[in-house]
Protein backbone atom coordinates (compact mmCIF):
# COMPACT_ATOMS: atom_id res chain seq x y z
CA UNK A 1 0.00 0.00 0.00
CA UNK A 2 2.77 2.45 0.49
CA UNK A 3 4.38 1.80 -2.61
CA UNK A 4 1.16 2.70 -4.42
CA UNK A 5 0.86 5.91 -2.25
CA UNK A 6 3.93 7.21 -3.61
CA UNK A 7 3.03 6.55 -6.93
CA UNK A 8 -0.11 7.88 -6.61
CA UNK A 9 2.26 11.05 -5.08
CA UNK A 10 4.18 11.02 -7.99
CA UNK A 11 1.74 11.02 -10.51
CA UNK A 12 0.05 13.72 -8.87
CA UNK A 13 2.86 16.11 -8.42
CA UNK A 14 4.41 15.13 -12.29
CA UNK A 15 0.45 15.71 -13.43
CA UNK A 16 0.57 19.05 -11.82
CA UNK A 17 3.63 20.50 -12.89
CA UNK A 18 2.75 19.14 -16.78
CA UNK A 19 -0.64 21.13 -16.55
CA UNK A 20 1.18 24.01 -14.83
CA UNK A 21 3.95 24.30 -17.31
CA UNK A 22 0.91 24.37 -20.40
CA UNK A 23 -0.93 26.94 -18.46
CA UNK A 24 1.92 29.33 -18.95
CA UNK A 25 2.36 29.24 -22.60
CA UNK A 26 -0.91 31.99 -22.51
CA UNK A 27 0.84 33.95 -20.27
CA UNK A 28 4.14 33.58 -21.61
CA UNK A 29 1.86 34.82 -24.73
CA UNK A 30 1.23 38.06 -23.37
CA UNK A 31 4.45 38.83 -22.12
CA UNK A 32 6.20 38.44 -25.37
CA UNK A 33 8.71 35.76 -23.62
CA UNK A 34 10.18 32.59 -24.56
CA UNK A 35 7.62 30.66 -22.62
CA UNK A 36 10.69 27.60 -22.06
CA UNK A 37 12.14 30.23 -19.65
CA UNK A 38 8.90 29.94 -17.67
CA UNK A 39 9.19 26.20 -17.32
CA UNK A 40 12.34 26.74 -16.09
CA UNK A 41 12.05 29.02 -13.68
CA UNK A 42 8.86 27.02 -12.81
CA UNK A 43 10.86 23.99 -12.08
CA UNK A 44 13.41 25.97 -10.12
CA UNK A 45 10.68 27.62 -8.00
CA UNK A 46 9.53 24.22 -7.13
CA UNK A 47 12.86 22.66 -6.00
CA UNK A 48 14.64 22.41 -3.52
CA UNK A 49 15.41 26.46 -2.85
CA UNK A 50 12.25 26.97 -3.55
CA UNK A 51 8.43 26.86 -2.23
CA UNK A 52 7.62 23.50 -3.76
CA UNK A 53 10.62 21.81 -1.72
CA UNK A 54 11.19 19.14 -3.83
CA UNK A 55 15.24 17.43 -3.74
CA UNK A 56 15.79 16.06 -6.85
CA UNK A 57 19.41 15.88 -7.87
CA UNK A 58 19.88 12.34 -9.45
CA UNK A 59 21.51 13.33 -12.69
CA UNK A 60 21.83 9.63 -14.15
CA UNK A 61 17.82 9.54 -13.62
CA UNK A 62 17.83 12.88 -15.45
CA UNK A 63 20.24 11.94 -17.95
CA UNK A 64 17.80 9.35 -19.19
CA UNK A 65 14.45 10.64 -18.82
CA UNK A 66 16.65 13.43 -21.56
CA UNK A 67 17.43 10.73 -23.66
CA UNK A 68 13.72 9.33 -24.51
CA UNK A 69 12.77 13.18 -24.56
CA UNK A 70 15.56 14.42 -27.01
CA UNK A 71 15.16 11.22 -29.12
CA UNK A 72 11.05 12.09 -29.71
CA UNK A 73 12.07 15.71 -29.96
CA UNK A 74 14.38 14.79 -32.66
CA UNK A 75 12.27 11.85 -34.45
CA UNK A 76 9.36 14.80 -34.72
CA UNK A 77 11.69 16.83 -36.25
CA UNK A 78 12.58 14.28 -38.63
CA UNK A 79 8.65 14.06 -39.49
CA UNK A 80 8.50 17.91 -39.99
CA UNK A 81 11.48 17.58 -42.58
CA UNK A 82 10.60 16.61 -45.97
CA UNK A 83 12.86 15.83 -49.33
CA UNK A 84 12.21 19.01 -50.46
CA UNK A 85 13.81 20.46 -47.45
CA UNK A 86 16.89 18.69 -48.18
CA UNK A 87 16.97 19.43 -51.26
CA UNK A 88 16.64 23.18 -50.30
CA UNK A 89 19.17 23.13 -47.75
CA UNK A 90 20.67 19.71 -47.38
CA UNK A 91 24.59 21.22 -48.20
CA UNK A 92 24.80 23.83 -46.05
CA UNK A 93 22.82 22.38 -43.37
CA UNK A 94 25.01 19.67 -43.03
CA UNK A 95 28.17 21.59 -43.15
CA UNK A 96 26.63 23.89 -40.49
CA UNK A 97 25.86 20.74 -38.06
CA UNK A 98 29.14 19.23 -38.49
CA UNK A 99 31.98 22.55 -38.55
CA UNK A 100 29.69 24.67 -37.58
CA UNK A 101 29.67 22.55 -34.50
CA UNK A 102 33.24 21.81 -34.23
CA UNK A 103 34.38 25.53 -34.64
CA UNK A 104 31.78 27.11 -32.09
CA UNK A 105 33.43 24.59 -29.55
CA UNK A 106 36.60 25.41 -30.37
CA UNK A 107 36.57 29.07 -30.46
CA UNK A 108 34.43 29.19 -27.31
CA UNK A 109 36.67 26.63 -26.34
CA UNK A 110 40.13 29.03 -26.91
CA UNK A 111 38.75 32.02 -25.94
CA UNK A 112 37.77 30.94 -22.41
CA UNK A 113 40.69 29.42 -21.91
CA UNK A 114 42.78 32.83 -22.29
CA UNK A 115 40.05 34.88 -20.94
CA UNK A 116 39.29 33.15 -17.32
CA UNK A 117 42.14 31.16 -17.06
CA UNK A 118 40.26 27.58 -16.82
CA UNK A 119 41.95 24.34 -18.27
CA UNK A 120 42.09 24.06 -21.72
CA UNK A 121 40.78 20.66 -21.43
CA UNK A 122 37.67 22.07 -19.66
CA UNK A 123 37.57 24.98 -21.77
CA UNK A 124 36.88 22.86 -24.76
CA UNK A 125 34.26 20.64 -22.98
CA UNK A 126 32.74 23.61 -22.49
CA UNK A 127 32.86 24.74 -26.23
CA UNK A 128 31.41 21.25 -26.80
CA UNK A 129 28.79 21.19 -24.46
CA UNK A 130 27.06 24.35 -25.47
CA UNK A 131 28.45 23.66 -29.27
CA UNK A 132 24.66 23.00 -30.74
CA UNK A 133 21.36 24.42 -31.59
CA UNK A 134 18.07 23.36 -30.22
CA UNK A 135 15.49 23.17 -33.15
CA UNK A 136 12.42 22.60 -31.42
CA UNK A 137 13.31 25.68 -28.73
CA UNK A 138 13.91 27.64 -32.17
CA UNK A 139 10.78 27.07 -34.01
CA UNK A 140 8.46 26.78 -30.60
CA UNK A 141 9.46 30.42 -30.59
CA UNK A 142 8.82 30.97 -33.96
CA UNK A 143 5.67 29.70 -34.12
CA UNK A 144 4.80 31.14 -30.57
CA UNK A 145 5.48 34.60 -32.57
CA UNK A 146 4.05 34.03 -35.92
CA UNK A 147 7.19 34.43 -37.72
CA UNK A 148 7.38 32.61 -40.83
CA UNK A 149 10.89 32.70 -42.39
CA UNK A 150 11.30 33.74 -46.40
CA UNK A 151 12.75 30.83 -48.43
CA UNK A 152 15.36 28.65 -47.48
CA UNK A 153 16.27 29.61 -43.62
CA UNK A 154 14.12 27.39 -42.22
CA UNK A 155 14.74 24.44 -43.79
CA UNK A 156 18.05 25.48 -42.85
CA UNK A 157 17.75 25.40 -39.21
CA UNK A 158 15.82 22.27 -39.05
CA UNK A 159 18.16 20.03 -40.85
CA UNK A 160 21.25 22.13 -39.36
CA UNK A 161 19.44 21.25 -35.55
CA UNK A 162 18.36 17.65 -36.32
CA UNK A 163 21.90 16.54 -37.14
CA UNK A 164 23.98 18.42 -35.11
CA UNK A 165 23.30 17.45 -31.83
CA UNK A 166 24.65 13.59 -32.41
CA UNK A 167 28.20 15.72 -33.58
CA UNK A 168 27.72 17.78 -30.14
CA UNK A 169 27.15 14.36 -27.99
CA UNK A 170 30.07 12.76 -29.87
CA UNK A 171 32.46 16.01 -29.40
CA UNK A 172 31.51 16.45 -25.05
CA UNK A 173 31.74 12.09 -24.91
CA UNK A 174 35.34 12.86 -26.35
CA UNK A 175 36.11 15.45 -24.34
CA UNK A 176 34.50 14.10 -21.06
CA UNK A 177 36.99 11.06 -21.81
CA UNK A 178 39.95 13.36 -22.32
CA UNK A 179 39.33 15.21 -19.27
CA UNK A 180 38.95 11.95 -17.02
CA UNK A 181 41.61 10.65 -18.55
CA UNK A 182 43.71 13.54 -18.37
CA UNK A 183 44.81 12.55 -22.04
CA UNK A 184 46.93 15.34 -23.83
CA UNK A 185 45.65 17.72 -26.15
CA UNK A 186 47.02 16.95 -29.09
CA UNK A 187 46.60 16.32 -32.50
CA UNK A 188 47.44 12.58 -32.82
CA UNK A 189 44.74 12.12 -29.19
CA UNK A 190 41.95 13.45 -31.39
CA UNK A 191 42.76 11.30 -34.60
CA UNK A 192 42.45 8.22 -32.12
CA UNK A 193 38.66 9.15 -31.66
CA UNK A 194 37.95 9.40 -35.50
CA UNK A 195 36.94 5.92 -36.22
CA UNK A 196 34.34 5.81 -33.11
CA UNK A 197 32.95 9.69 -35.16
CA UNK A 198 32.69 7.60 -37.89
CA UNK A 199 31.05 4.46 -36.37
CA UNK A 200 28.66 6.35 -34.74
CA UNK A 201 27.99 8.80 -37.27
CA UNK A 202 27.51 5.71 -39.88
CA UNK A 203 26.11 3.11 -38.13
CA UNK A 204 22.76 5.74 -37.00
CA UNK A 205 22.50 6.79 -40.70
CA UNK A 206 22.22 3.45 -42.00
CA UNK A 207 19.69 2.17 -38.93
CA UNK A 208 17.96 5.33 -39.34
CA UNK A 209 17.44 4.79 -43.12
CA UNK A 210 16.98 1.06 -42.87
CA UNK A 211 14.27 1.82 -39.68
CA UNK A 212 12.40 4.14 -41.30
CA UNK A 213 11.56 1.77 -44.56
CA UNK A 214 11.05 -0.74 -42.28
CA UNK A 215 8.40 1.27 -40.42
CA UNK A 216 7.04 2.71 -43.47
CA UNK A 217 6.34 -0.48 -45.05
CA UNK A 218 4.88 -1.97 -42.15
CA UNK A 219 2.16 1.09 -41.37
CA UNK A 220 1.36 1.12 -45.57
CA UNK A 221 0.92 -2.75 -45.53
CA UNK A 222 -0.13 -3.85 -42.26
CA UNK A 223 -4.34 -3.17 -41.50
CA UNK A 224 -4.21 -1.78 -38.14
CA UNK A 225 -7.00 0.61 -36.24
CA UNK A 226 -6.59 4.54 -37.59
CA UNK A 227 -5.83 5.03 -33.87
CA UNK A 228 -3.04 2.89 -33.57
CA UNK A 229 -0.43 4.17 -36.46
CA UNK A 230 0.99 7.32 -34.27
CA UNK A 231 1.51 4.96 -31.56
CA UNK A 232 2.89 2.23 -33.50
CA UNK A 233 5.27 5.43 -35.43
CA UNK A 234 6.18 6.21 -31.67
CA UNK A 235 7.00 2.75 -30.45
CA UNK A 236 9.36 2.45 -33.67
CA UNK A 237 11.20 5.73 -32.79
CA UNK A 238 12.25 4.48 -29.34
CA UNK A 239 13.11 1.05 -30.90
CA UNK A 240 15.35 2.25 -33.45
CA UNK A 241 17.10 5.02 -31.11
CA UNK A 242 17.46 2.21 -28.20
CA UNK A 243 18.93 -0.63 -30.36
CA UNK A 244 21.13 2.18 -32.65
CA UNK A 245 22.22 3.17 -29.12
CA UNK A 246 22.99 -0.15 -27.78
CA UNK A 247 24.90 -0.98 -31.31
CA UNK A 248 27.43 1.93 -30.67
CA UNK A 249 25.78 4.51 -33.34
CA UNK A 250 24.37 7.09 -32.71
CA UNK A 251 20.65 6.70 -31.55
CA UNK A 252 20.12 10.76 -32.10
CA UNK A 253 20.75 10.76 -35.48
CA UNK A 254 18.98 7.65 -36.77
CA UNK A 255 15.72 8.85 -35.12
CA UNK A 256 16.24 12.06 -36.70
CA UNK A 257 16.57 10.39 -40.41
CA UNK A 258 13.83 7.52 -39.70
CA UNK A 259 11.32 10.46 -38.79
CA UNK A 260 12.43 11.86 -42.17
CA UNK A 261 12.52 8.74 -43.79
CA UNK A 262 8.94 7.68 -43.00
CA UNK A 263 7.51 10.96 -43.74
CA UNK A 264 8.31 10.58 -47.10
CA UNK A 265 7.95 6.88 -47.34
CA UNK A 266 4.13 7.27 -46.05
CA UNK A 267 1.23 6.64 -48.13
CA UNK A 268 -1.29 7.63 -45.31
CA UNK A 269 -2.09 8.68 -42.18
CA UNK A 270 0.54 11.10 -42.22
CA UNK A 271 -0.71 13.97 -41.38
CA UNK A 272 -2.47 12.14 -37.96
CA UNK A 273 0.91 11.21 -37.21
CA UNK A 274 2.62 14.24 -37.52
CA UNK A 275 0.57 15.82 -35.36
CA UNK A 276 0.59 13.49 -32.70
CA UNK A 277 4.72 13.97 -32.67
CA UNK A 278 3.94 17.54 -32.86
CA UNK A 279 1.97 17.26 -29.33
CA UNK A 280 4.74 14.76 -28.33
CA UNK A 281 7.64 17.43 -28.93
CA UNK A 282 5.84 19.79 -26.84
CA UNK A 283 5.08 17.58 -24.08
CA UNK A 284 8.84 16.06 -24.01
CA UNK A 285 10.21 20.21 -24.07
CA UNK A 286 8.32 20.90 -21.00
CA UNK A 287 9.30 17.48 -19.31
CA UNK A 288 12.81 18.42 -20.20
CA UNK A 289 12.79 21.95 -19.06
CA UNK A 290 11.00 21.36 -16.06
CA UNK A 291 12.75 19.00 -14.86
CA UNK A 292 16.50 20.72 -15.77
CA UNK A 293 14.66 23.58 -13.53
CA UNK A 294 14.12 20.95 -10.27
CA UNK A 295 17.88 19.88 -11.25
CA UNK A 296 19.15 23.52 -10.26
CA UNK A 297 19.56 25.03 -6.86
CA UNK A 298 19.01 28.63 -7.61
CA UNK A 299 21.62 29.51 -4.52
CA UNK A 300 24.43 27.37 -5.68
CA UNK A 301 23.83 29.22 -9.08
CA UNK A 302 24.52 32.57 -8.05
CA UNK A 303 28.42 32.50 -7.79
CA UNK A 304 28.40 30.85 -11.67
CA UNK A 305 26.60 33.74 -13.57
CA UNK A 306 29.65 35.67 -14.41
CA UNK A 307 31.38 32.78 -15.98
CA UNK A 308 28.09 31.74 -17.58
CA UNK A 309 27.48 34.97 -18.94
CA UNK A 310 31.30 35.16 -19.97
CA UNK A 311 30.65 31.99 -22.13
CA UNK A 312 27.22 32.85 -23.07
CA UNK A 313 28.62 36.54 -24.86
CA UNK A 314 31.86 34.60 -26.60
CA UNK A 315 28.91 32.11 -27.59
CA UNK A 316 26.53 34.02 -28.79
CA UNK A 317 28.71 37.67 -29.90
CA UNK A 318 31.48 35.57 -31.33
CA UNK A 319 31.90 31.77 -31.79
CA UNK A 320 28.33 31.00 -33.09
CA UNK A 321 28.70 34.15 -35.74
CA UNK A 322 32.08 33.19 -37.10
CA UNK A 323 31.32 29.54 -36.93
CA UNK A 324 28.02 30.49 -39.21
CA UNK A 325 30.34 32.54 -41.89
CA UNK A 326 32.88 29.28 -42.40
CA UNK A 327 30.45 27.37 -42.85
CA UNK A 328 27.65 29.28 -45.08
CA UNK A 329 30.22 31.08 -47.17
CA UNK A 330 31.43 28.58 -49.35
CA UNK A 331 27.99 28.39 -50.66
CA UNK A 332 27.51 32.07 -51.36
CA UNK A 333 24.51 32.60 -49.03
CA UNK A 334 23.85 36.40 -48.45
CA UNK A 335 25.17 38.52 -45.34
CA UNK A 336 21.08 38.89 -44.19
CA UNK A 337 20.78 34.99 -43.93
CA UNK A 338 24.27 34.55 -42.56
CA UNK A 339 23.56 37.12 -39.56
CA UNK A 340 20.24 35.60 -38.91
CA UNK A 341 21.38 31.89 -38.99
CA UNK A 342 23.96 33.23 -36.65
CA UNK A 343 22.13 35.18 -34.50
CA UNK A 344 19.39 32.63 -33.97
CA UNK A 345 21.51 29.86 -32.84
CA UNK A 346 19.02 29.38 -29.80
CA UNK A 347 20.83 27.04 -27.07
CA UNK A 348 18.00 25.10 -25.38
CA UNK A 349 17.49 21.73 -23.44
CA UNK A 350 20.26 20.24 -25.54
CA UNK A 351 23.02 21.97 -23.95
CA UNK A 352 21.87 21.26 -20.63
CA UNK A 353 21.33 18.06 -20.98
CA UNK A 354 24.57 17.62 -22.75
CA UNK A 355 26.45 19.34 -19.01
CA UNK A 356 24.81 16.44 -17.63
CA UNK A 357 27.15 13.69 -19.08
CA UNK A 358 30.69 15.14 -16.96
CA UNK A 359 28.67 15.44 -13.96
CA UNK A 360 27.87 11.52 -13.82
CA UNK A 361 31.03 10.51 -15.16
CA UNK A 362 33.58 9.41 -12.67
CA UNK A 363 35.88 12.29 -13.68
CA UNK A 364 36.87 15.07 -11.47
CA UNK A 365 34.30 17.90 -13.21
CA UNK A 366 31.17 18.72 -10.72
CA UNK A 367 27.71 19.95 -10.88
CA UNK A 368 29.28 23.48 -11.20
CA UNK A 369 30.13 22.63 -14.65
CA UNK A 370 25.78 22.15 -14.82
CA UNK A 371 25.36 25.53 -12.95
CA UNK A 372 27.39 27.31 -16.00
CA UNK A 373 26.01 25.53 -18.55
CA UNK A 374 22.72 26.41 -17.49
CA UNK A 375 23.50 30.60 -16.79
CA UNK A 376 24.51 30.37 -20.67
CA UNK A 377 20.74 28.69 -21.76
CA UNK A 378 19.07 31.04 -19.64
CA UNK A 379 21.23 33.92 -21.66
CA UNK A 380 20.55 32.71 -24.72
CA UNK A 381 17.19 32.03 -24.33
CA UNK A 382 16.87 35.66 -22.67
CA UNK A 383 18.77 37.91 -25.44
CA UNK A 384 18.15 35.71 -28.31
CA UNK A 385 14.66 34.10 -27.71
CA UNK A 386 13.26 37.34 -26.59
CA UNK A 387 14.36 39.13 -30.16
CA UNK A 388 14.18 36.28 -32.40
CA UNK A 389 11.30 38.20 -34.45
CA UNK A 390 12.77 41.52 -34.69
CA UNK A 391 16.18 40.06 -35.94
CA UNK A 392 14.41 38.27 -38.85
CA UNK A 393 12.19 41.79 -39.02
CA UNK A 394 15.38 44.15 -39.14
CA UNK A 395 16.76 42.03 -41.91
CA UNK A 396 13.78 41.39 -44.01
CA UNK A 397 13.68 37.78 -43.94
CA UNK A 398 10.02 36.98 -42.79
CA UNK A 399 7.41 36.39 -45.37
CA UNK A 400 3.42 36.83 -45.41
CA UNK A 401 1.71 33.76 -46.41
CA UNK A 402 0.66 35.37 -49.59
CA UNK A 403 3.65 37.06 -50.87
CA UNK A 404 5.55 33.62 -51.09
CA UNK A 405 9.16 33.06 -50.13
CA UNK A 406 11.42 36.06 -51.97
CA UNK A 407 14.82 35.53 -50.55
CA UNK A 408 16.31 31.92 -51.89
CA UNK A 409 19.04 31.47 -49.16
CA UNK A 410 21.32 30.43 -51.87
CA UNK A 411 21.27 33.96 -53.69
CA UNK A 412 24.05 36.49 -52.71
CA UNK A 413 23.33 39.80 -51.31
CA UNK A 414 23.49 42.83 -53.97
Amino acid sequence: MESLASLEIILIFVSFLFLVGCLLTPIADSLGAPFLLLFLFFGMIMGEDGIGGVSFDDFGLAYNIGSIALALILFSGGLDTTRNTFRKAGAPSIVLAVLGVVATAVIVGVLIHFLFGLPLALSLLLGAVVGSTDAAATFLLLRQRDVQLKDGLGETLMVEAGINAPVAIFLTITMVEIVDKNLSMDAATFVTFLPELGRQLGFGLVTGIVGGFIAAFLINRVKMPVSLFAPFSMASALLIFSFTAMSGGSGFLAVFVAGAILRDRMTHQTERVSQFHDGLSWISQIVLFLMLGLLVAPKELLEHIPLGLGVAGVLIFIARPLATTLSLTPFRIGWRQQAFVGWVGLRGAVPIFLAIIPVISPGPVTRSFFDVVFVVVIASLFLQGWTISLAARLLGLTADPEEGPELPLSKGED
